[in-house]
């Protein structure tokens, strides 16, 4: 096992993408140099997540330093126990908690929220942002003041400018072809039809303004942007000709692949998810080893983003910040109706592989896996959907965007992803661009989001409504057993000969737990089946008046020694063999025989009585012993 620092961990990703989302935008487009921040975890009391604390350590750093950074940042992170709202809630306070929520921002307004919830409400929601907010701004305080005491002075930015004849001219040349470029509906043909128009206004204007090619072709970008903003604000019209609080069409199948054990293609507009569900046994669970211990996963869901799915060519490394963030949202988002391990003791992972995409991603994974755990039988508690939410905000002027296009998160103000049930909000993420949004527009948004919610759960519906009633053919089956725990070592056997054994001749995998649960998961149901019991033939004990199959093992003048358990086995009496009187043991059984006995007594020493002619004609037990089935 790898034991020193390599690649970041996952956590360590989002930890680097909490910190990075709010910090970034913030920057100057005119500061060209690089900058990189470090956050270095030196000391953990593995009670408190360190990534509040770095987030916080980045933006300190950046205002002490001379790189041109206009105001701090803070974070803070939220829960709620009981009904009672928690600041910085501890590792073991977030596991009793409903929510967890870190919303990072400046003194004047909320800049990202990410975190998960138990199904809580739109309201819940708000009151935290806005308990969050006064909590950052006295954060603020303290980095405003450690910057008086020793911060460095600025680097000046000069601002670039681009000369008004440059302006003028690509204004005239292009402001009709990209008013037209943005009222296409279909992403490509938009793409190619920008594409177009900065290339022929290039080559138009390279003589005449030599040098200059990007302020060209950043004048046609800000062209760009101005008239879809003003098209959303003016007419309510977004670029494929929806109303702001329309969403696109959407499609659902599930089962579309019939080897997999469970599928799912979810479709909207031109974003397509295909989710497969694969169930495993606890051989498939995950190590995790973070700073606050080892645990193990056994639902995980891995997102997917190939470069043919934006018309793009580039090498294909494994999965990217990105990919990891996008994966971690929808992950979260399902997590509340995942079933107990107690109740479906299998390992869950889905992968969702993004077959084509125009905004909106990681929220038709959440439609997409909450599909296909149905199609999989998978007992969920309830449907997840997600949307995204956006705005285009312009001085007074507002307006909230249902369902966001690519174009509209890339060029609007807002990206806000809200997941959940139909009972309530289980995930959430936020990134703002303008300076300022208030908790009135917030709430608009998760308004209409919850609407909208209500109405891609009503679609797919149409597909599947609930868990389909049994596992995928394909899919192994386990059984649970409950065993005492003197009985561990009889199952397990001297060196394992025992266990081994049962694998090798049912071809089941066996798990057994310290507290005496035993869990047999076989693909083949009648090694299953075999596995079980003969599990169950080793722990359990015989009982009077029990009828049992056992193999006659020794002949004795006075009777016959029948085995009718592993390693246990009893005396038929010479008198106990037939209903008549038996001169010779042989007479009636030999050795190698099997025969069916009632067991009629047991001593104080444990040696058992059987009788062969009380069993004659009575049916055969087919045993006992506690146990559930997952099919």
């Amino acid at each position: 096992f790898f034991k020193r620092e390599g690649r970041p961990t996952e956590k360590e990703i989002m930890s680097s993408r909490l910190i990075d989302r709010p910090i970034r935008p913030l920057f100057s487009k005119d500061f060209a140099r690089e900058i990189q921040v470090v956050a270095t975890v030196l000391s953990s009391d593995q009670a408190n997540d360190s990534d509040v604390l770095g987030l916080i350590g980045a933006s300190s750093a950046l205002c002490l330093s001379n790189i041109p950074f206009p105001a701090p940042v803070s974070a803070v992170r939220i829960g709620k126990i009981d009904g009672r709202f928690i600041v910085n809630p501890t590792f073991a306070e977030l596991d009793a908690s409903e929510m967890d929520v870190v919303v990072a921002g400046t003194s004047d307004a909320i800049l990202t929220v990410e975190g998960g919830s138990r199904e809580v409400s739109e309201k819940d929601l708000i009151d935290a942002l806005a308990l969050a907010h006064e909590q950052i701004r006295g954060m603020n305080v303290i980095q405003e003041e450690l910057v008086r005491r020793a911060g460095r002075s600025k680097l000046v930015v000069a601002p670039h400018e681009i000369a008004p004849e440059i302006l003028a001219e690509v204004r005239s040349r292009c402001l009709e072809g990209v008013r037209n470029a943005n009222r296409i509906s279909d992403k490509s043909k938009r793409q190619d039809t920008i594409k177009r128009i900065k290339h022929d206004t290039v080559a138009a204007l390279e003589e005449r303004f030599p040098g200059k090619e990007l302020d060209i072709l950043r004048s046609i970008d800000d062209l760009e942007k101005g008239d879809l903003r003003a098209m959303i604000l003016n007419e309510k019209r977004r670029a494929d000709g929806r109303s702001p609080e329309q969403i696109r069409p959407i499609t659902c199948e599930v089962g579309v692949l019939p080897r997999t054990h469970g599928s799912a293609l979810f479709t909207r507009g031109q974003t397509q998810s295909l989710v497969v569900t694969t169930l495993g046994t606890s051989m498939d669970e995950q190590r995790v080893e973070e700073l606050e211990g080892e645990s193990w996963k056994t639902y995980m869901l891995h997102y997917n983003f190939p470069p043919f799915s934006v018309g793009e060519v580039r090498p294909m490394r494994g999965p990217g910040r990105r990919e990891i963030g996008h994966g971690a949202l929808a992950e979260r988002a399902i997590q509340p109706v995942i079933p107990s391990g107690t109740d479906f003791p299998y390992t869950i992972r889905l992968v969702s592989d993004i077959l084509e995409s125009n905004g909106s991603s990681s929220m038709a994974t959440v439609c997409g896996g909450s599909l296909s755990l149905m199609d999989a039988g998978v007992p969920i508690k309830a449907a997840v959907a997600g949307i995204a939410m956006g705005l285009v905000k312009e001085g007074d002027s507002v307006e909230v965007l249902t369902d966001i296009l690519g174009i509209e998160d890339h060029l609007g103000d807002m990206d806000f992803k809200i997941t959940g049930t139909r009972k309530g909000i289980t995930a959430f993420q936020m990134d703002v661009k303008a300076t300022q949004i208030g908790f009135d527009v917030l709430a608009s948004a998760m308004a209409r989001a919850g609407a909208a919610r209500s109405f891609v759960l009503d679609e797919m519906d149409k597909s599947i409504s609930a868990p389909r009633p049994s596992l995928s053919m394909y899919a192994p089956r386990i059984t649970v057993l409950q065993i005492n725990q003197d009985k561990i070592k009889d199952v397990i056997g001297p060196g394992g000969r025992i266990i081994k054994k049962i694998t090798e001749e049912t071809g089941a995998q066996i798990n057994i737990e310290d507290s005496g649960e035993v869990r047999v998961a076989a693909y083949d149901a009648v090694g299953g089946e075999k596995a079980v019991e003969m599990i169950r033939n080793i722990v359990e004990d015989p009982e009077i008046g029990r009828i049992y199959t056992g193999t006659v093992k020794r002949i004795a003048v006075f009777g016959a020694f029948v085995e009718i358990l592993p390693g246990r086995d009893g005396l038929v009496h010479i008198s106990e063999l037939e209903n008549r009187r038996v001169a010779r043991v042989e007479d009636v059984v030999r050795e190698g025989d099997v025969v069916t006995v009632k067991v009629i007594g047991i001593d104080k020493e444990g040696k058992i009585k059987l009788s062969r002619k009380a069993a004659l004609g009575a049916p055969q037990s087919t045993g006992s012993g506690a146990r559930r089935s997952h099919e």
